[in-house]
């Protein structure tokens, strides 16, 4: 479940009496260390504070390891993950997963259930039609029958046996919405169960940061969805994670229209009247899924999604160039920028 967020806000440590303080002071030894890798088909940064240099890469050489790890795990693209088992072998018999995976479709069951459908990994049945480098759609017909196969309520998670069976001929399921931020968590716990208390976590869009960045926060723009060099906002930030999904990201224009990655489930079609959602909550796991979900809702439906959650807020960028806050925001708004 989502819980209250004790997350900082904009630069501000928000603690349970509604008064802040100052984060505590690190011992001054020590130097920050930092790397970036292409792993998970996205671009991954580490940066952190360490005493020496040997603890520092130590640190980034574990957080490296794990996204491998999850990538091994939960990529469609290699034929002996768990995830391609579970998609070759799921409409046939009830497949046994791991403790891991299993709590993952758990949750993504309830992300689905929260935001009616808007967020459902079962959508891959549409989505693998699409290929965005050979700009390539799939037909109103092809659409039609791949919207067949998707439906989270089809979902069969046994909680005795601990495995999945797909109710449906056809479906399938991508963690291309949940994973990043998972891996976001994981690493961060890794780091903090090594004693790190500064750090930045990044894969792609989704975000985590540990403490401030000794003395000030740590800053993270939002990107304007039409310039690639551009920033609408900048957040300053601690203990927080944040995500960011835009239509910017992996798309090609057909007859006008920008066919994008983010994928209506209910429609199999990218939707049009946003163009990004940035989510800030106390996990990395909340934070993308409900960047994909309010992207697929839109502005109304998910802000009024967004206000129902404590310890949620959210930036959205509407196809107008328009920026909405949450009220958790409305008293301490990111600096923007033109």
């Amino acid at each position: 479940m989502i819980g209250t967020a004790k997350a900082t806000r904009f630069g501000m440590r928000v603690y349970g009496n509604g008064r802040s303080r100052p984060a505590a002071a690190s011992p001054a030894h020590g130097d920050w260390f930092s790397r970036e890798e292409a792993i998970m088909g996205t671009a991954i940064k580490v940066e952190l504070w360490a005493a020496d240099r040997e603890e520092g890469e130590s640190a980034i050489d574990a957080v490296m390891a794990e996204m491998h790890r999850i990538d091994a795990a939960m990529s469609p693209h290699k034929a002996d993950s768990e995830l391609s088992r579970i998609n070759r072998d799921a409409a046939s018999k009830a497949v046994p997963l791991s403790d891991e995976m299993y709590r993952l479709v758990e949750r993504s069951i309830e992300f689905s259930n929260l935001s009616a459908g808007a967020f459902d990994i079962t959508y891959a049945s549409v989505g693998q039609l699409y290929d965005y480098r050979a700009g390539v759609a799939p037909s109103d017909d092809e659409i039609a029958v791949a919207r067949q196969s998707i439906g989270y309520r089809q979902l069969q998670l046994d909680p005795r046996e601990r495995s999945l069976r797909f109710g449906r001929e056809g479906m399938r399921i991508d963690l291309g919405g949940f994973a990043k931020g998972h891996v976001v968590d994981t690493s961060t716990a890794i780091l903090k169960s090594r004693g790190i208390r500064h750090a930045f976590v990044s894969a792609g869009g989704d975000s985590r940061v540990i403490g401030d960045r000794r003395g000030r926060p740590w800053t993270i723009g939002i990107r304007d969805p039409r310039r690639e060099d551009g920033v609408v906002a900048v957040l300053p930030l601690e203990d927080v994670a944040i995500s960011t999904s835009g239509d910017y990201e992996r798309f090609f224009e057909k007859n006008g229209v920008r066919c994008h990655h983010l994928i209506d489930p209910r429609t199999g079609r990218s939707p049009a009247s946003v163009h990004s959602v940035t989510i800030l909550a106390e996990d990395g796991l909340t934070t993308e899924a409900l960047s994909k979900s309010v992207f697929v809702l839109g502005v109304t439906q998910g802000m009024q999604l967004v206000e129902s959650l404590p310890g949620v807020d959210a930036v959205v960028i509407d196809a107008a160039g328009q920026l909405h806050y949450s009220t958790g925001l409305q008293g301490a708004r990111p600096q923007t920028r033109q």
